[in-house]
């Protein structure tokens, strides 16, 4: 699909077939998402389906997960008119942080951190990453602000996979992804229909 059209239907997700699937091998993840945010209407109504669920929440601000979960999340930040506050990787703030450690989706030990000065108790968190996967750097970062005071309003991402971690998330918290019900399984299979047509696309 060309980033540069949107179709006349633009019926909700219709921005994920923009998405396409990793051509460099295992060590990267299986598909690339960023391509939607190339498209001005895909990125707006991706935002715009992600907060459908929290109309008339109260929100304080809203956190997004280093690092491409910052897009997303500046983006719903903005569209919101709340601030935006960044949940790194560790060694990158230099000010006071809180810090957890935790496994990745690829077993790899991972540190995340978040600033303390502007954190209190009550505070209404949006919390939003790109993608939830296994759910474990979702999850840390869900302790890491709890553990601070902090309630989750709600989480949010293109993809919540159903994993075991990815349903306790669901189970537990107030959560938005795009994917439509029907395209579920097979962004849990880890293809997508539409990778054909990228393919047949591509040079």
């Amino acid at each position: 699909m060309d980033v540069w059209s949107a179709p006349e239907e633009r019926h909700k997700g219709w921005y994920l077939h923009l998405m396409v699937p990793n051509t460099k091998g295992e060590s990267y993840a299986w598909l690339d998402p960023s391509r939607l945010y190339c498209s001005t209407e895909g990125l707006q109504d991706c935002v715009k389906d992600l907060l459908q669920p929290f109309q008339g929440d109260s929100i304080d601000i809203v956190a997004g997960i280093d690092a491409m979960g910052f897009v997303l999340g500046s983006s719903i930040a903005t569209f919101l008119n709340k601030g935006f506050l960044v949940i790194r990787k560790a060694g990158h703030l230099c000010v006071t942080t809180k810090a957890l450690s935790f496994s990745d989706y690829s077993g790899t030990e991972k540190t995340i951190e978040v600033r303390t000065d502007i954190l209190k108790k009550g505070l209404r968190v949006l919390l939003v990453d790109q993608w939830i996967e296994t759910g474990g750097t979702m999850k840390a970062a869900i302790k890491l602000l709890e553990d601070q005071g902090v309630v989750i309003a709600g989480i949010a991402a293109i993809c919540i996979e159903n994993s075991e971690v990815g349903k306790w998330i669901k189970e537990n918290y107030k959560c938005s992804h795009c994917v439509p019900e029907h395209l579920q399984g097979e962004f849990d299979a880890h293809y997508l229909k539409s990778f054909a047509l990228y393919h047949s696309n591509s040079p």
